[in-house]
């Protein structure tokens, strides 16, 4: 591995680090875990308040399996994704019953979880137990696509060629590659940033190729670019509307509760059934409906 990347990435890193608490020295394998669902999608500013939250409430996967599944939607509010609230609670249950109330530290064991992909439990693997792994997520691929490749932004899938530039660019020593790992992903974040990089506060900026080439624009088909998705009237804002409506009260909600957060009633039918198919709404005997595991006995009162 070039020299000239992580040493120089490295100090950066050690001088310009956001001190996040799953970053801390005392940060257990579920805190990393929790933040990496978190994460997903979602911008640091967002999580930060949820995550501690969170953390306060259950600090072990046991204290989370413990509650219905409906606590975590509830708790996970307006993060976005709620699958991956359900998607937590159901990890949290396997770690309980499977794995002795514990994260595992073995890379198939953590695919095997819900909701955890490569990019995932490549993740919890170096920032929870620093194993060496290379860890991919957008702004390393950015990095890597600008920094070795020339090219202003990633291909919009991963390819071999790309897991393999960034295997070849692990430090031998597990615990320092997982700290370039988390580097390269915070160099992506801060600096070398998809819309405005701030080549000038680059580390590596004398060994980019693309600086080098003189920032060519995004050209080559295939490549990552940025989209400003319409989220006001779509069915996603209508979901979260109606889990809102339930996150707000304690008890079952009738229909009549979504009709009025909802105007268009086509598509509050196709948003609550969606909800029920993917297991973030339960639809109770008597009519209304309940985030799941709280209200399944419940009766027409």
């Amino acid at each position: 591995m070039p020299t000239t990347y992580a040493g120089p990435v490295l100090a950066w890193y050690a001088s310009n680090a956001r001190d996040l608490p799953w970053r801390a020295a005392g940060a257990t394998p579920w805190a990393v875990l929790v933040s990496e669902f978190m994460l997903q999608q979602t911008p640091v500013a967002r999580v930060l308040p949820a995550y501690l939250k969170w953390m306060a409430r259950w600090p072990t996967p046991a204290a989370l399996a413990a509650e219905p599944a409906g606590e975590a939607i509830r708790q996970w509010g307006g993060l976005g994704y709620p699958r991956r609230a359900l998607r937590l609670h159901e990890t949290a249950v396997i770690l309980t019953s499977r794995h002795g109330g514990a994260v595992p530290a073995d890379l198939d064991a953590l695919l095997a979880l819900p909701g955890v992909g490569s990019y995932t439990a490549a993740a919890i693997a170096s920032f929870a137990f620093g194993q060496r792994h290379a860890v991919l997520d957008t702004n390393v691929r950015r990095v890597l696509a600008r920094l070795v490749s020339g090219q202003p932004a990633p291909a919009l899938a991963t390819s071999v060629a790309e897991r393999r530039l960034a295997e070849s660019l692990l430090p031998a020593e597990p615990a320092v590659a997982a700290r370039w790992a988390v580097a390269v992903m915070e160099l992506g974040a801060l600096v070398c940033t998809a819309a405005s990089p701030r080549c000038a506060d680059c580390p590596v900026a004398v060994d980019c190729a693309w600086l080098a080439a003189g920032r060519p624009a995004e050209t080559a088909a295939g490549t990552v670019r940025r989209r400003t998705q319409k989220y006001d009237g779509t069915d996603r804002q209508c979901r979260g509307r109606l889990l809102a409506v339930l996150r707000a009260g304690g008890e079952p909600v009738s229909r009549a509760d979504f009709d009025a957060a909802w105007d268009d009633r086509a598509q509050l039918d196709r948003a609550l059934d969606g909800l029920v198919a993917d297991g973030l709404v339960d639809p109770l005997p008597d009519g209304r409906y309940a985030l799941p595991g709280s209200f399944a006995a419940s009766t027409p009162s």
